[in-house]
């Protein structure tokens, strides 16, 4: 990974994970069940690209994401805000606040796509409400080159939506079409088997159809996958570190009880 140095006009507060994407480079964005400003101060020196607020199932408030994407700007980090509905109140809100960009999930149509970004860029490519919030603070001409700092992503989730792949990749200054596994499986009546060979087949089909199209593929990566998804083109890769505490706690424990007396053990 690239330390954040060398971001833009706006330092540390420039939008890293888009500039990364715009060059054709391959950003990793990484996400926790329930984040502080701690935490991401401790994630923020391994080099991530990115971290992923969550607004739609996870705690995230309103009143932390002033000092979660503050955080993000120590490091360089870009500072990324699922909200829960393609709704221009939560997009423009989440913006105002701080976010670097915005994911929004169950997008279907192109038509959707073009909503968003509507929503998220200021005039004459959007209408975003005219508001200037924490991001504009030092930056006089804010309203005219924010545009070029945020960074859009939609979330695939059912078939409907891999059916319209190639409109949605051709929608204008959107960053990222991303496949969301676990919602596609069960859309596809599969509930929790991301490795049925149908849902397989279906993402690695579709992430090959984003790249062809021009556009940047994003999915949920993990060690096992990490190397597949790569191969077919994907360069926005999530990824979570709820998986490297358990794995790390499950080894140490496993360590304990090769050492200890059997009578000793660990449950």
């Amino acid at each position: 990974m690239e330390s954040p140095t060398g971001l833009g006009p706006t330092g540390a507060r420039a939008n890293r994970a888009k500039h990364r994407l715009d060059a054709g480079e391959t950003v990793v964005v990484v996400a926790g069940h329930s984040p502080s400003a701690d935490t991401i101060d401790f994630i923020g020196p391994l080099g991530f690209d990115g971290f992923w607020l969550e607004g739609e199932h996870g705690p995230v408030s309103w009143d932390r994401i002033g000092d979660l994407t503050r955080a993000c700007d120590l490091w360089g980090m870009s500072a990324l805000l699922r909200v829960r509905t393609l709704d221009p109140t939560l997009i423009v809100r989440g913006l105002s606040l701080g976010a670097h960009g915005i994911v929004v999930p169950q997008v279907n149509t192109a038509q959707e796509a073009e909503q968003l970004v509507e929503a998220a860029k200021f005039s004459p490519i959007g209408s975003r409400g005219v508001t200037r919030g924490r991001r504009s603070y030092g930056r006089s001409d804010f309203l005219d080159s924010d545009n070029d700092e945020t960074l859009l992503v939609v979330q695939l989730e059912c078939p409907e939506a891999l059916e319209n792949i190639e409109e949605i990749s051709a929608v204008e200054h959107l960053d990222v079409v991303f496949i969301a596994p676990n919602d596609l499986a069960q859309a596809m009546g599969h509930q929790g088997q991301v490795d049925h060979p149908s849902v397989v087949s279906a993402i690695d089909e579709s992430i090959t159809r984003i790249v062809a199209a021009g556009a940047a593929a994003g999915t949920l990566c993990t060690g096992a996958n990490l190397e597949r998804f790569t191969s077919l083109g994907a360069r926005f890769l999530y990824t979570t570190y709820d998986a490297w505490i358990q794995q790390g706690a499950t080894k140490w424990l496993q360590q304990l009880n090769t050492s200890l007396p059997s009578s000793g053990a660990t449950q």
